[in-house]
């Protein structure tokens, strides 16, 4: 294997070691990291290394039906998440029973794109600090977290479940936003594509994803990942490979077909501008959000994806309970990955 395709929020950490330093033929090239849009160019870097360039993106954010909107007398989506829940409670609507018939928005943490990851973005929450996790000395998490299993518990989690239960598949045409069933919803890019194959008829608006009021995050942006190419200490062929790599990260025309072809956002920033890119107003709020100074990704570790699955994993668990242990609990998080990075930097 002469180039290797990784993404920069669960392999390249782990995958960097075995990776060329591009930036020798970058400079003999003219290749600027300044070429790509936002913060990819930097979280495609590792421990003082350009081990890779980004190819293309994932950049999330707020879908929203603008009928059911419309119908509980908004005109607007929301810019924070204290609105965010304003508006889906009323929006909720229940059956005789009590059970959810139509919900304003899951909250639950492992729905669909729910995750540490990208709901953490809406709060400008810091994971690291000194090489070492600080999700527990975070007071945006503490808030984050809390808002959450508070919104969770006002509509009641055995509710949620049930109704999450019943939801169509996320990938497929019964997608619980393309059907009506939920009113607004936290995703990426290439639900645009999706809805213009499934659901043509859903009249519907995309925004940036709220922010925590109070938390200093700027509204505009989102959270973003990328996929990201590089050279193979190992190839035989090394200037070969380069060349692949540049082309598949630095041609305008290259960038903006492979963008057009798999629905994600361009990274480089003539592709994003290009009038070749295929750019309905949906799509065009991920790629405003992309360049946008607010957005941001998890940060690349030694550990790859468990830095945010050991949030993950406590936030499922954690918004089932009371809403007690949250400072201790998150201490615990901190420990976790610490010790999963000892680990790792031990080898």
């Amino acid at each position: 294997m002469d180039a290797m395709i990784t993404n920069v929020n669960t392999t390249l950490g782990t995958a960097c070691k075995t990776m060329e330093d591009l930036a020798p033929w970058m400079r003999r090239d003219g290749v600027s990291a300044h070429d790509f849009q936002g913060i990819f160019a930097e979280a495609t870097a590792f421990d003082g290394r350009r081990c890779s360039l980004p190819t293309t993106s994932d950049v999330y954010g707020l879908y929203f039906n603008k009928d059911l909107l419309a119908r509980a007398g908004y005109t607007t989506p929301p810019r924070t998440l204290q609105e965010l829940e304003r508006m889906a409670l009323k929006l909720t609507t229940y059956k005789a029973d009590g059970s959810i018939r139509t919900l304003g928005f899951n909250p639950l943490v492992g729905f669909q794109q729910n995750t540490a990851a990208t709901l953490g973005h809406a709060a400008g929450v810091r994971w690291m600090k000194d090489g070492d996790a600080s999700v527990g000395s975070t007071p945006e998490w503490r808030q984050l977290i809390g808002w959450q299993q508070k919104f969770v518990r006002k509509i009641g989690y055995n509710k949620l479940k049930t109704f999450t239960a019943g939801l169509g598949d996320e990938w497929s045409a019964d997608n619980a936003f393309q059907t009506g069933r939920i009113a607004m919803t936290l995703d990426g890019e290439w639900r645009v594509a999706f809805i213009a194959e499934q659901a043509k008829k859903l009249r519907y608006g995309t925004a940036p994803f709220p922010v925590l009021a109070g938390s200093g995050q700027h509204y505009g942006g989102g959270f973003v990942s990328a996929a990201d190419i590089g050279v193979n200490k190992r190839s035989p062929c090394k200037e070969a490979a380069w060349t692949l790599v540049k082309y598949l990260t630095t041609d305008t025309a290259a960038a903006v077909k492979l963008a057009n072809g798999i629905k994600n956002i361009p990274t480089l920033k003539s592709a994003a501008e290009s009038p070749g890119l295929d750019a309905p107003a949906p799509y065009r709020t991920f790629i405003d959000a992309s360049a946008d100074p607010a957005s941001d990704t998890s940060p690349v570790t030694e550990i790859g994806s468990t830095l945010t699955a050991t949030v993950d994993d406590f936030w499922t668990g954690y918004q089932q309970g009371p809403g007690t242990g949250l400072a201790p609990g998150l201490r615990k998080v901190d420990k976790d990955i610490d010790n999963a990075l000892g680990l790792r930097r031990a080898k």
